[in-house]
């Protein structure tokens, strides 16, 4: 097996990789960037045929490159994001190698750095950056016995309506990805239910600005922790047909039954737990939240932006909230899918080094690791609520590149 020398290696060739290796180049750090797939795979073959980014494209880019052909307000499909970040990568002449697959990294025994094996051969390195972002390992909660009846997929399996066998649909989880594939579902002619969890719903534009911006000059980006019991709420936003604000009376209007969060199956039938009112309710005063503050920065700058008091009428809650439906036969019900839009779970199992807590988790600050030398990159709250996104990601980088570059330094003394 064939065995190389490099200060650096960053596992993964996404948004987190490719901001990754712009920052080190700029440090002169002499690096690889190993992808077992493709630049930005997960973009290509890991979302459903109509996504489009949630963020408009002045926003959700890397400060040296705009998107081509795209207005700045509108919203990259997954097929321009991933042309973006090929682009990007010859931009900035990353040293990318694809096709190659990191299988494990284990510290050197008695000496700085860290034998990196790869499906291609051995490479030594001093540093390695995981930069393989928080999207590895679908979640699917043990509920429903796959034996059960129903096709079950996870949203990063679903393409398009099509795909599904005849009947009625079951989406779990209402976060972005959870009612843009409901919509999309219903719209298509199917009959739907969406079960609705704890969620953050913003409004997709307000007073004339999109809600990213909001959430920039209000300082929430740069907001260090999450609220207590919010790291894992969802946002639930849309870029879908030119970006709306989430409404779930209108998905309910639109024809949709809206559920609460599953919680059990038993002999055919779903149980739903009695929270969807709560739940609903939540998302309201999160949204109307950020319009009261969007509406006193307004008033304490002297901005011209104009009233929107409509924004502020919800209208009265559907029949399906204030009359739940707590159990559902599937079989009676004719559900004869279940798409589970409930996120994912990292998976490091390649990285046998001494950076994880008692579950798993990356122990790190600001992707500085416990382990010297490893890096993280691209996790939520690496740093800030922004870290996961992909203007937040390249800033990120820049943190974690200067600090190899700093360490590189110290030992070059």
């Amino acid at each position: 097996m064939s065995s190389q020398e490099v200060e650096a290696v960053v596992v993964g060739g996404g948004q987190a990789g490719l901001a990754m290796s712009e920052h080190l180049s700029d440090c002169g750090v002499p690096h690889l960037v190993l992808e077992r797939n493709r630049i930005a795979e997960r973009w290509r073959s890991e979302r459903w045929d109509s996504l489009v980014a949630n963020g408009p494209a002045w926003h959700d880019r890397f400060p040296g490159l705009d998107f081509v052909d795209l207005a700045p307000d509108a919203f990259a499909t997954k097929e321009q994001i991933a042309e973006y970040f090929e682009a990007y990568a010859e931009k900035i002449a990353a040293p990318v190698r694809t096709g190659v697959e990191v299988t494990s990294v284990r510290k050197k025994a008695g000496k700085p750095g860290f034998r990196v094996e790869t499906s291609e051969g051995v490479i030594n390195a001093r540093y390695v950056v995981a930069a393989t972002g928080p999207f590895q390992r679908p979640v699917i909660p043990p509920i429903v016995p796959r034996e059960s009846g129903p096709m079950q997929i996870h949203s990063s399996d679903y393409r398009n309506p099509g795909q599904l066998p005849d009947g009625a649909v079951l989406v779990v989880g209402a976060g972005s990805s959870g009612v843009q594939i409901a919509e999309e579902l219903r719209r298509s002619g199917r009959s739907v239910y969406l079960s609705v969890g704890p969620h953050d719903r913003p409004p997709r534009r307000y007073r004339g600005r999109d809600f990213c911006w909001w959430l920039g000059v209000l300082g929430k980006w740069d907001a260090e922790t999450p609220p207590s019991g919010a790291e894992h709420v969802t946002i639930a936003v849309s870029g879908a047909r030119g970006g709306h604000t989430v409404d779930f009376r209108a998905l309910a209007a639109l024809g949709i039954d809206l559920v609460g969060m599953t919680s059990k199956f038993d002999d055919g039938n779903l149980r739903f737990a009695p929270d969807l009112g709560t739940n609903i309710a939540n998302g309201d005063a999160n949204y109307l939240a950020l319009l009261d503050e969007a509406d006193a920065h307004v008033a304490r700058n002297g901005l011209d932006l104009p009233e929107e008091p409509q924004a502020r009428e919800l209208g009265p809650d559907p029949a399906c909230v204030t009359d739940p439906i707590l159990e559902l036969d599937l079989v009676a019900a004719e559900v004869n899918s279940i798409v589970w839009a409930t996120g994912f779970a990292v998976d490091y199992g390649w990285l046998q080094v001494d950076a994880f807590d008692e579950h798993g988790k990356p122990k790190h600050r600001r992707g500085v690791s416990s382990e010297a030398g490893v890096y993280f990159l691209g996790l939520p709250w690496l740093a800030r609520r922004g870290s996961s996104f992909i203007w937040g990601v390249w800033h990120d980088a820049k943190f974690v590149a200067d600090h190899i570059a700093t360490q590189r330094r110290y030992l070059s003394r």
